[in-house]
């Protein structure tokens, strides 16, 4: 028998599983440090890629190898992808989007 497929209500439920195992005072900590440059890439991920940093990553790669890619950002690439893959990893391990908590300019 297939797999169910997981609908966006699924996946909403498991973020909200995730949300409340990290205490507030955890996420805010994690978000009041993070650096300019993370909240910008943080911004950039809501506002220009649809809140998901899958794309803005696959267009940072396709920037260092020269080939074609969405948005210009600044030459600190490599950072930024680090910067990405951290803050992705927080988002997965504790099931919230840092957009939400970000204040967006």
């Amino acid at each position: 028998m297939a797999d169910p497929t997981r609908t966006s209500k699924d996946r909403d439920d498991v973020k909200a599983e995730k949300a409340a195992r990290i205490p507030q005072s955890s996420l805010d900590d994690y978000v009041n440090n993070l650096s300019p440059e993370h909240k910008m890439l943080v911004a950039l991920k809501a506002q220009l890629y649809g809140g998901s940093w899958e794309p803005m990553l696959d267009d940072l790669r396709n920037r260092l190898t020269g080939q074609p890619y969405i948005f210009k950002l600044a030459n600190r690439i490599q950072d930024d992808i680090e910067r990405i893959e951290q803050m992705q990893r927080f988002e997965a391990d504790h099931g919230v989007d840092l957009a939400d908590h970000v204040e967006l300019p």
